[in-house]
């Protein structure tokens, strides 16, 4: 018997109503829920077989697939916890994960066309992961090594069951519902990153809260999963849809020609990405290229957002800006797509969960609530927030305000209505003038000038103030301006000073030919921290040199 919070309350309707209906669709071959269903249960018994127990944590290694999914749903069936492990980590952040989430279990392809798996588990140190018990591969075959970090290679084979003792009703899943089933990584852009503990019922309630809240089971409705299944961006979208009886449709990796080929022919209604995502989807394509696109949920990385979403919706690109992240899940809200362009491509929206979700925004200094319109750190309280970060008490207390709201880190405001507007990251911010500015403002009227395709501001002390300083690339041969390698900082600085508040006005300007990031799964995130360093250094070198 099936109870709520369970995970498996996300597709056991539709299995029940339409068993033979499409759930998945990938290379070109499709998977009913009577199909996944089966899977779920040969894998969960065939794992059980192997040696894992209730409460094991298993990282699972893998590009977007079937088995993905198939191993949550089992994981979940047995009481077990999934790790995942992104694709883009290398050996220190691989070994980090195995190491800090205590995996008894690494499961993993080795022979992924585009992602050289082997190479990065060679440069593993296979004597500190004191926990792992078993190394199990998907895809092995006569070239597969038998063993793998000191431990035995376990070739992925659930169709082989010796005995298949393990029943449906076997696990109590009112016990389970409120047990760990995922740990999701933060972005760990200064420090390892931490480990947000997810159970059934926070997965499955934001799901079927996303299929609800925006409509994803309307007919004809079909999801593309671009984004890859190890972060909460492409999970959350994927278990939304699975909800709401949308098909999915699977990209191994993210590619826009594949992209878009599959938009038309498969009549995608709904995808999810980053702006970068959007600018590569829409490179090559014809003015108005995708007429069944109802919504392109987007998270900016870049601040000529809202310029994008200006050239692209007028194009029938229905871009909507959206808020989300490991603790408080991805699709977290939305914007509303009859608002203005300016408003539909903001960061934020509407949340998912109507009512029961809370958004405020305090005072950094304070701890006031701010008025609505006015900026502070977002905090959230929702009924599918995370439950802590593992083996890691300190800062789970520290994430949380007395009254419950997680204290996201980010900034942003409330609007009159409810909605709530993301602006930046708390840490990005900067003082200035006695206000809270968003660098993102500066950076955008950077990158329109000429000379300039992209630009970062950070705050640092200068003479005992905190000033603005930037990072820019200079614009290509193609760009209106055609001397970019000569552009005068001091120049463009001048013309800054004419178009924003003086204490806004960067104190210096250096160009530079690639601004520091680090991978997530949803892609390349700055490094705001590097950034101050290497100004530090430049101011430090100017002073010597004086």
């Amino acid at each position: 018997m099936l109870h709520a919070g369970s995970l498996f309350t996300i597709y056991q309707e539709h299995l029940a109503r339409h068993p033979n209906a499409t759930m998945l669709v990938q290379e070109g071959q499709t998977v009913s829920y009577t199909q996944f269903d089966h899977h779920v249960h040969h894998t969960a018994v065939w794992l059980l077989q192997q040696g894992i127990q209730p409460g094991d944590h298993v990282a699972v290694w893998l590009v977007n697939r079937k088995e993905w999914l198939v191993l949550l749903f089992a994981l979940a069936k047995i009481g077990a916890t999934l790790v995942a492990v992104n694709t883009k980590y290398r050996a220190h952040e691989l070994q980090y994960i195995l190491t800090n989430a205590q995996a008894t279990t690494l499961i993993l392809q080795l022979n992924f066309k585009k992602i050289d798996f082997a190479a990065v588990v060679k440069d593993v140190d296979a004597q500190v992961l004191n926990h792992l018990k078993r190394v199990i591969m998907l895809d092995a075959d006569a070239s597969t090594p038998t063993h793998l970090l000191d431990r035995r290679v376990i070739a992925f084979n659930p169709t082989s069951l010796v005995d298949d003792h393990f029943a449906n009703d076997a696990v109590d899943t009112s016990v389970l519902a409120d047990r760990n089933v995922a740990f999701f990584t933060t972005s760990g852009t200064t420090k390892g990153p931490k480990l947000v503990m997810h159970t059934q019922r926070t997965l499955s309630e934001h799901a079927h809260q996303v299929a609800s809240g925006y409509h994803f089971g309307e007919s004809g409705n079909k999801l593309l999963a671009a984004l890859p299944l190890c972060g909460v961006f492409g999970l959350n979208s994927v278990l939304g849809a699975i909800a709401a009886g949308m098909p999915v449709v699977m990209m191994d990796f993210f590619d826009g020609h594949t992209a878009a080929a599959l938009i038309k022919e498969q009549q995608i209604t709904h995808m999810f990405g980053s702006d970068e995502m959007l600018r590569r989807l829409v490179e090559h394509a014809e003015p108005t290229p995708f007429p069944s696109l109802k919504t392109f949920g987007f998270a900016s990385f870049s601040p000529r957002f809202i310029d994008l979403a200006k050239a692209l919706i007028p194009r029938g690109i229905p871009m909507r800006g959206l808020y989300g992240s490991s603790e408080v899940m991805a699709l977290f809200s939305l914007q509303k797509s009859d608002m203005p362009i300016e408003e539909r491509a903001l960061g934020g929206g509407y949340p998912a969960a109507g009512e029961l979700a809370r958004v405020r925004a305090s005072d950094p200094d304070s701890g006031a609530i701010c008025a609505p319109g006015v900026s502070g750190e977002l905090e959230i309280h929702s009924p599918t927030l995370f439950k802590g970060y593992f083996n890691n008490p300190l800062a789970t207390q520290e994430a949380f305000t007395e009254d419950g709201f997680f204290k996201t880190g980010d900034l942003g405001y409330v609007r009159t209505d409810g909605s709530f507007v993301y602006q930046s990251r708390m840490g990005d911010t900067m003082r200035l003038g006695g206000f809270l500015v968003d660098p993102t403002e500066i950076e955008q009227v950077l990158a329109e000038q000429p000379e300039i395709k992209s630009a970062q501001v950070v705050g640092i002390e200068i003479k005992g103030q905190l000033r603005p300083v930037a990072f820019a690339i200079a614009a290509g041969p193609n760009s209106n301006h055609t001397n970019s390698e000569t552009s005068d900082p001091q120049v463009i600085l001048n013309r800054l000073s004419k178009q924003l508040a003086a204490f806004k006005v960067p104190a210096h300007l250096w160009f530079i030919d690639a601004f520091p990031s680090t991978a997530s799964a949803n892609g390349d995130k700055f490094q705001r921290v590097k950034l101050r360093e290497m100004a530090q250094q430049k101011l430090e070198t100017n002073q010597s040199q004086l």
